[in-house]
């Protein structure tokens, strides 16, 4: 039987705003495998945790994280050497988007001591640049298309993890992969037939905004089969000054 790591998107979102340290603190006492969380650069290329390039949706404002340095960041959005403080006793997997944020993350990797437990996801760019930077990284290849990626490719990037959405895996994605000793990830996942769904079809991890509730449902899997409720809990936390915003958007 195949144990899915349970893998916290953006923290524990339905609880608090996404990519902040309550958020991170409480996917971990959820008992989640890993903490994903997005990595981008301030203006004067400051690692920190926003997964959007602009402030607008969660913090307000017009600026792009690219044009506000660290010392001018509202107070919740957190620098990823505290994110890793944070997440201590879980995996970090961090989601990098610019291939020019990947000598800074890696740098502040090494400097909070988190190699060991640390990995990365993102399109082909990004993760090119990681391999070229540290042969020994353990990377999750972002996939977004129903055709294999291409043989050079893997070959280049040398991933250990085929990171996709929900929707493209099949038994056939699953067994190409495993046939190559690859690992299959889905995300984001935040019901329970589609969690049942991807345990039977042998994924070795699901990213979910619900990770609590995730972790119940393998629980409960492995302890007699049985289904579990599927209570809806709401979207993830919004920022008090406003509703709910998009939040689960991958």
């Amino acid at each position: 039987m195949v144990v899915v790591q349970a893998v916290a998107h953006r923290g524990d979102p339905y609880r608090h705003r996404e990519n902040t340290l309550p958020s991170l603190r409480s996917a971990v006492r959820a008992g989640a495998d890993a903490v994903e969380m997005d990595v981008r650069l301030t203006a004067d290329g400051v690692p920190v945790l926003l997964h959007d390039p602009t402030l607008k949706r969660l913090w307000g404002g017009r600026d792009t994280l690219a044009e506000v340095t660290a010392d001018r960041l509202p107070a919740g959005i957190p620098a990823l050497r505290a994110a890793l403080a944070a997440t201590e006793g879980s995996r970090a997997l961090l989601d990098l988007t610019e291939p020019a944020s990947v000598a800074p993350v890696l740098a502040a990797v090494r400097d909070a001591g988190a190699r060991e437990r640390t990995y990365y996801c993102g399109e082909a760019a990004a993760m090119l640049a990681v391999r070229d930077r540290d042969p020994a990284a353990e990377i999750a290849l972002t996939w977004k298309t129903s055709a294999a990626p291409p043989p050079l490719l893997l070959t280049e990037v040398r991933p250990r993890w085929i990171n996709t959405r929900f929707g493209l895996v099949t038994a056939g994605l699953v067994g190409w992969a495993h046939g190559r000793g690859l690992l299959v990830a889905a995300w984001t996942v935040d019901t329970r037939r589609v969690m049942r769904r991807l345990e039977r079809l042998g994924v070795d991890a699901i990213t979910t905004n619900r990770i609590g509730f995730l972790r119940e449902q393998l629980i409960a899997e492995e302890a007699d089969g049985t289904d579990g409720a599927d209570e809806f809990s709401g979207p993830p936390a919004a920022p008090t000054r406003s509703p709910a915003p998009g939040a689960r958007r991958p």
